[in-house]
């Protein structure tokens, strides 16, 4: 499988489309990899050159290969992946914690991201987004589940991480494809225990300068559509899409709905 070097640390991605196209990049959220946009490779591939990423110590990497696995050092790969593409601002895709990565990418180096779609970005809210001072909530689910993982019990940690994020029942609800993609990357819970992930500020938010289509399931958990409530009021220039017959895991869920609305927004910024 392609990929580029950064930094040391070779950067796997799928791809599809021509080449020659306009790039869009796309990064997956917790125990995902570039295997976790399958249902979008073909649809976005009839108009863009489609890479899907894999970060650093996904599969094919892996957790032993040692490195961390924090928010920036993940942020620093995908806008050293962008600038040695070479060509210019890309469209840049993030689903979960990987919208968390893609909303710090066009803070921090808005001269690499032309568009930005983020599908129901994970984290919290500080204080100036009307979020609370952190409960640690988030952060101690996933602490739970890589303890499950560390004593050999990866199918309890994966049910505990996709109950937190889909609710009771999900990961039995789960179809096997993303099961599997859970199961390649269990191990990597053990370095997102030391991610430090920051909370969205409004600062942060208000600082994003490229035109952003906020992507959310209809019957997700209802944190995420607080965070997008909170990025709507503050991010300069958003569109807001909620699909249809759909939970957290909406690019599997509602696959047509999810890319239809991509391409159209793509195709006006």
């Amino acid at each position: 499988m392609p990929s580029l070097e950064i930094d040391g640390y070779p950067i796997s991605y799928a791809e599809a489309g021509d080449p020659a196209a306009p790039p869009l990049l796309l990064v997956h959220g917790t125990l995902g990899d570039q295997r976790s946009f399958a249902p979008q490779m073909e649809a976005l591939g009839a108009a863009y050159h489609v890479m899907s990423l894999s970060m650093r110590h996904a599969w094919p990497g892996k957790w032993e290969e040692g490195g961390d696995f924090t928010i920036d050092r993940h942020v620093a790969d995908v806008a050293g992946f962008i600038a040695k593409l070479g060509r210019g601002p890309v469209r840049l895709l993030g689903h979960s914690r990987g919208g968390h990565i893609c909303f710090r990418v066009a803070e921090r180096h808005p001269q690499l991201v032309r568009s930005l779609v983020l599908a129901e970005p994970g984290g919290e809210l500080d204080e100036s987004l009307g979020g609370k001072p952190a409960s640690g909530r988030q952060a101690g689910g996933f602490a739970a589940a890589a303890a499950l993982v560390a004593a050999g019990d990866e199918e309890g940690g994966l049910r505990m991480v996709a109950e937190q994020t889909g609710g009771p029942g999900a990961w039995e609800r789960r179809p096997e494809v993303r099961k599997y993609l859970g199961r390649d990357n269990a191990r990597t819970l053990l370095g997102q225990l030391h991610e430090r992930r920051a909370p969205y500020s409004r600062a942060a938010a208000e600082s994003i300068v490229a035109p952003t289509l906020l992507l959310g399931g209809a019957d997700s958990q209802p944190h995420f559509g607080v965070i997008m409530d909170a990025l709507q009021t503050a991010m300069p220039n958003t569109r807001r899409v909620t699909l249809a017959r759909a939970t957290h895991g909406l690019n599997h869920d509602n696959p047509e709905d999810f890319n239809a609305a991509v391409l159209e927004f793509l195709a006006a910024n």
